[in-house]
């Protein structure tokens, strides 16, 4: 989803609001710490490759059952490689998310998302991250939901990337290389990642499967566009 389109230049005080809502423990403090979060997310979801949602304000026209629709559905798993929220370090922290764009965020409103923690963090550690992620996508959530703690696993090298939650009974992405030119991974560099001022470049690695498996909104895709990429935000961005 390409950040600099006007429509996605809404406010996060809805998405934050649940957020806080939902997890026990967390609280919107008027001091907000100084935070910083730098981490790695091995990406997948059911638009062909490459997704245009980084480019338009609506995703593919996908053929299901039901008819053809447009939606975007995504599971994304993050490892954090650095950062903090105040004093709490937050690297090694792993998230997941799952959810749907919806059939288009013109108005800066997507359909579902669910965030999934792994077991261990603490609740310093989810306030830390779910600042950043409020930050970093810059949508309101129709639905939005923290689930219960659930293990997660993560695994990447240039050649293949694979993530499971809750040993793949709730969600499963693998993803394989792309060949660019030389024999490197395909990259590509200088678009961004929703409200993230910096990020690493998107590698290019179509996913072999990215499931969700969980309730009423599980889905399964083969095929469709896979990458990973680092990101990078802190709180100093937001004054800038």
């Amino acid at each position: 989803m390409h950040t600099n389109k006007p429509a996605l230049a809404k406010s996060f005080a809805v998405l934050v609001s649940v957020i806080f809502l939902m997890v026990p423990g967390l609280s919107l403090g008027t001091d907000e710490p100084d935070w910083h979060f730098n981490g790695t997310v091995i990406e997948a979801c059911s638009c062909p490759m490459f997704c245009p949602c980084y480019f338009n304000t609506e995703p593919a026209l996908n053929h299901t059952k039901h008819g053809a629709k447009h939606f975007c559905k995504f599971n994304m798993a993050y490892k954090v490689n650095k950062g903090h929220y105040g004093d709490t370090d937050l690297a090694g922290v792993k998230f997941w998310v799952a959810g749907d764009l919806g059939d288009s965020w013109e108005d800066g409103e997507t359909e579902w998302a669910i965030v999934t923690f792994q077991p261990g963090t603490t609740e310093a550690q989810k306030n830390g991250v779910t600042t950043a992620l409020s930050n970093i996508f810059p949508v309101k959530w129709k639905s939005f939901e923290v689930a219960e703690d659930a293990p997660i696993e993560w695994m990447a090298s240039e050649e293949r990337a694979e993530a499971t939650l809750g040993g793949g009974a709730n969600g499963h992405i693998i993803l394989n290389k792309w060949q660019g030119l030389d024999g490197e991974s395909g990259m590509l560099s200088n678009i961004a990642y929703f409200g993230a001022p910096r990020n690493s470049g998107f590698k290019m690695m179509p996913n072999e499967i990215e499931t969700w498996k969980v309730g009423d909104k599980a889905f399964e895709f083969k095929g469709t566009t896979g990458f990973m990429i680092t990101v990078d935000m802190s709180a100093k961005d937001l004054a800038m």
